[in-house]
């Protein structure tokens, strides 16, 4: 009976230990996957929120403006009213615009020029939180790494948990928690866990507790 109870829990230990073995298997999985993620080259700029464009509609200098694209993604033109702006390339922007400037003018020419990128600001951004000297967000630039951004919000304090670092990134429509080594980065330098960052990252840095 003694014998049949060990063989029992035996085994439910055994199902308990892989079942986590499992789990640790598929949140390591997920973490190489997102790190395998590089940044995305630019192919083709889409205009956003708050860029500034310049209008010009070929031999009617009256109908020629500069523009800011609104919060909501649109610009206003002479004749033509409110047109989307806003995840379009500048030379489909100009095509639309060409449309419906096609039953006040003959054969509109309109080129669309991205004065000011203020868009491109927001969006290619990486965001440090927690026990840093200055919690920020930070352009991203292309190669910056876990390091870069840590000491552009002037290092950790003196409360922060250096090991228990955490680099959120986005993957698949999910957000993946990735472990990372701030004291073998800032004190050994072990750079295993400096990884290269791309756009849309958050660092957090949790304080020690006491």
């Amino acid at each position: 009976m003694k014998a049949s109870y060990k063989i029992i829990s035996l085994l439910t230990l055994l199902l308990i230990l892989s079942g986590c073995a499992g789990t640790d298997f598929a949140r390591q999985a997920r973490i190489d996957k997102a790190l395998e993620r590089q940044s995305e080259p630019v192919t083709e700029y889409r205009i956003g929120p708050s860029d500034v464009l310049r209008v010009v509609v070929w031999r009617n200098e009256d109908l020629s403006v500069q523009v800011p694209v609104r919060p909501d993604g649109r610009i206003s033109v002479p004749l033509v009213g409110d047109v989307q702006a806003s995840g379009k390339a500048p030379e489909t922007l100009a095509s639309d615009i060409e449309t419906g400037l096609d039953e006040y003018i003959r054969q509109p020419h309109v080129s669309v020029i991205v004065s000011q990128m203020s868009s491109h600001e927001f969006t290619h951004r990486v965001r440090v939180t927690g026990a840093v000297r200055q919690p920020a967000s930070q352009p991203y630039r292309e190669g910056m790494t876990v390091m870069d951004v840590i000491l552009g919000a002037g290092g950790a304090t003196e409360f922060a948990n250096l090991d228990s670092a955490t680099l959120y990134r986005e993957l698949e429509d999910d957000v993946v928690a990735i472990p990372v080594n701030l004291d073998a980065i800032l004190n050994s330098g072990n750079i295993e866990t400096n990884y290269r960052l791309v756009p849309g990252d958050i660092i957090t840095v949790p304080e020690r507790r006491f």
